[in-house]
């Protein structure tokens, strides 16, 4: 049976920028295989059920392959079936879409007070 470190597999499925942040996230126990936190070296297999928290969403990923190598965007569905449920994934996009600030052009950068109200009133919004 074909196996992978977990901590590669985040990497190739393009869930991490680097694999040193998935390897990271599994020693800060932000990633549990089957329920239970793994280290960057657990193997996984295909059919295991991974558990990622991320800022603001906890995903649900299902391995179908292991992937050989990290792949563009548009392979990723081949190799993982996200289980996330579709009230989360909505719910991060609110998170996303109110983290947005507009500031008219030539304005320049907030002034530190500027920063201040602006962190102020996000959280309010969380």
């Amino acid at each position: 049976m074909e196996t992978q470190r977990i901590d590669k597999y985040l990497w190739t499925i393009r869930q991490y920028k680097t694999r040193t942040q998935a390897s990271d996230a599994c020693r800060g126990g932000k990633v549990k295989l089957n329920g239970i936190a793994v280290k960057p070296s657990r193997d996984i297999k295909i059919g295991d059920i991974l558990e990622l928290s991320h800022p603001g969403i906890n995903k649900r990923i299902k391995i179908l392959d292991i992937a050989p190598s990290r792949m563009g965007a548009q392979k990723v569905p081949l190799f993982m079936e996200d289980l996330t449920p579709p009230e989360e994934l909505e719910q991060w996009k609110q998170i996303r879409q109110t983290n947005y600030e507009y500031r008219d052009r030539g304005v320049g950068r907030p002034t530190k007070k500027d920063r201040r109200d602006i962190e102020e009133l996000k959280k309010y919004l969380r």
